[in-house]
């Protein structure tokens, strides 16, 4: 477990937003993870994607290391943020783009 919470961290370090999701952003693989890609597309913002049907030690390490039981999970600047749940109504009240623009995270490339 040492070794996922490590690559974990790298991912979530390396990154200023990560998206753990169910499929890709071209290919999700569940309802949630569709809805957080089409937040943060909306939003503009580069973005890491994290597979974690292609990794059954991430799926379940990366519950752990939030202590949060469901996928999708997002991460601006190495803080975890939440779930689609808790993205959606970030958005809809403005706060995930104000954090995003706070954060100086970069917009996505057209």
């Amino acid at each position: 477990m040492a070794d996922t919470n490590t690559r974990i961290s790298t991912l979530v370090g390396d990154n200023d937003v990560v998206l753990f999701m169910k499929g890709t952003p071209l290919f999700p693989q569940c309802g949630f993870s569709s809805r957080a890609v089409a937040i943060l597309d909306h939003c503009g913002v580069a973005y890491e994607s994290v597979d974690v049907l292609q990794d059954m030690e991430i799926r379940q390490g990366i519950k752990a290391y939030s202590d949060w039981p469901t996928i999708p999970q997002l991460y601006v600047k190495g803080e975890f943020v939440g779930g689609s749940d808790i993205m959606m109504e970030m958005f809809e009240a403005g706060e995930l783009k104000q954090m995003l623009d706070d954060h100086g995270v970069a917009k996505a490339e057209s």
